[in-house]
């Protein structure tokens, strides 16, 4: 047991001297000129630095979004000039009607003709003459003839420059036809049951017909009252004789004899003005105003002057069979609107750019 002790004690002695023999270590001191500061210079340096080696990785790229631009836009201009070129010959030599080439019409305002009054677009020529097309190839199932639909481009192309006519005279004039007159104008046609009972009826109906949307069938309307408005208003001469006829009525002249006196109609003025068969609510020989003020009035009465779009009129309610009204009328047809417009068309002649 001493031995042992003896042994582990001499190997401690053997390590401590050992260890007593190592060098302590020794720190290096680094001189402080030799630690590099850090301030805003240093920063902006080492930023550089690192920036100057990316920049031969960004200018290329650079280079290279500039030469897609460029070359996007050029594509886009040579197509831009395709499309114009083909819609330019589609209208103007092929004078092509297709939907396609209408809906462009819609977007790009080509024109068709030109006068004083402005430029007559393609759209309008196209949206008149479509619904002829659509008429007859759906509900008369004809196939036109080339003269046949030669007509048809004429009608349409003197419609819609008729129309520019128009609207300088309605301008000239302060002449407007309101939403709310073309609603009404609906609405009165509609309660006489002539255009369906809903809208989905009339939609179905206005596109089986002339292929229109209900908004298409507004757009019409609206140009016819306006024709009708504009006519109104220049039409002095109908209005005095009008004016006159009705101080006759309600001074206690005979409507009979009133209506041989001043009456246009020439199928009823013989006959004292009646209309010969009683009227339902729903006629058709009839417009939807004149039967509106008939069956308003009580029997023997007489209404004041109604517009009906080509003329003025004063009816008399002469008595009911059943549901029906038996009637009378005198009617003072307006000018044509050719009466107006011909002197401004040879005054200021149109300009067409198609050939028909």
């Amino acid at each position: 047991m001493k031995k042992h002790i003896k042994k582990l004690t001499d190997k401690t002695k053997r390590v401590g001297r050992k260890i007593a023999r190592r060098p302590e270590p020794v720190e290096e001191v680094i001189p402080n000129s030799a630690v590099p500061r850090i301030t805003n210079e240093t920063i902006a340096e080492h930023r550089e630095e690192v920036l100057k080696g990316a920049r031969k990785y960004i200018y290329p790229l650079q280079h290279s979004k500039h030469r897609i631009v460029v070359i996007s836009s050029a594509i886009f201009i040579v197509l831009a000039i395709v499309f114009a070129t083909y819609c330019t010959l589609a209208l103007y030599k092929f004078q092509n009607t297709s939907t396609f080439i209408y809906r462009v019409t819609q977007v790009i305002p080509f024109p068709i003709a030109h006068s004083k009054a402005g430029f007559v677009s393609y759209e309008s020529y196209l949206f008149e003459l479509r619904h002829y097309i659509h008429y007859y190839e759906t509900q008369q199932k004809q196939d036109f003839t080339k003269q046949q639909l030669n007509n048809y481009k004429k009608q349409a192309l003197q419609m819609v420059i008729d129309d520019a006519y128009i609207k300088q005279l309605a301008r000239q004039n302060n002449v407007k036809v309101t939403n709310q007159e073309v609603d009404a104008q609906i609405d009165l046609v509609r309660s006489q049951n002539r255009l369906g009972t809903s809208d989905k009826v009339l939609a179905d109906v206005l596109n089986e017909f002339w292929g229109w949307s209900i908004n298409d069938f507004k757009r019409s309307l609206r140009d016819q009252l306006l024709a009708q408005k504009v006519v109104n208003v220049l039409d002095k001469d109908s209005h005095a004789r009008a004016n006159a006829a009705l101080a006759e009525l309600q001074g206690g002249a005979d409507f009979a004899a009133t209506a041989a006196k001043y009456s246009d109609d020439a199928a009823t003025k013989g006959n004292g003005g009646a209309f010969g068969a009683a009227i339902d609510k729903s006629n058709r020989e009839l417009t939807a105003a004149t039967t509106d003020a008939l069956y308003k009035l009580q029997p023997g009465q007489i209404s004041g002057i109604i517009n009906v779009g080509y003329g003025l009129e004063i009816v008399k309610n002469e008595g009911k069979e059943g549901d029906k009204v038996k009637g009378a009328h005198i009617l003072i047809q307006f000018k044509p609107v050719s009466a107006y417009l011909d002197p401004l068309k040879k005054q200021e002649p149109s300009k067409e750019f198609v050939k028909l």
